[in-house]
């Protein structure tokens, strides 16, 4: 251990002292109760820790993620803990996140989204319109000039730019058409070609 880490520990440790010599002064008439409140943060402390040091081994459960089968060119999604499922597709080299939807007809992008994936949205031309749950929203036509999931790869996809707040872009049916089959068992939906 480096001298500048003894020397900062030692100094937390006299700190630590101080603050708990003074604290055991100011309560030495409750010193049982102040002993059970100690030990209650200790175990939350030690919970906390030990919540850090799982996070990795509960994380494919609380964050499920996509697998791709090159050999067969099939993809398996797990549902989210929200009831979704989502999809992250490179469009134009960049990483998009997608929710599917089987009710959307098209692929709808956010602004956000379609600028990662080197649209320019200011420039766009906002003439269609699309009735979504929350009412009609303005939409720019575009062409993706490549859609990639795992070894799967489609050119010149038709999308649209959404103009209004969206908080995911949208894998509708116009590019789920595109697979063979589509099937969700259990809490997995499976996109074959």
């Amino acid at each position: 251990m480096p001298g500048d880490d003894i020397a900062r520990l030692i100094y937390l440790a006299l700190l630590g002292a101080a603050i708990a010599g003074y604290f055991l002064l100011a309560n030495r008439h409750r010193l049982g109760q102040v002993a059970q409140q100690a030990a209650i943060w200790g175990l939350i402390f030690i919970g906390a820790i030990a919540g850090v040091g799982l996070w990795s081994d509960i994380r494919q459960d609380v964050i499920p993620r996509q697998t791709v089968f090159a050999e067969e060119s099939r993809i398996e999604v797990p549902r989210a803990p929200d009831g979704h499922y989502y999809l992250t597709i490179d469009v134009n080299g960049a990483p998009v996140r997608f929710v599917v939807d089987t009710g959307a007809t098209d692929v709808v992008l956010t602004r956000a989204d379609a600028e990662r994936a080197g649209l320019d949205p200011q420039t766009l031309d906002y003439f269609g319109e699309a009735r979504t749950a929350n009412g009609v929203v303005r939409t720019a036509p575009v062409r993706l000039e490549r859609m990639a999931l795992g070894p799967i790869e489609d050119r010149g996809v038709r999308a649209f730019v959404n103009a209004g707040e969206m908080r995911e872009s949208l894998l509708g049916m116009g590019y789920l058409n595109r697979f063979e089959r589509i099937e969700v068992v259990r809490d997995r939906m499976i996109l074959s070609r």
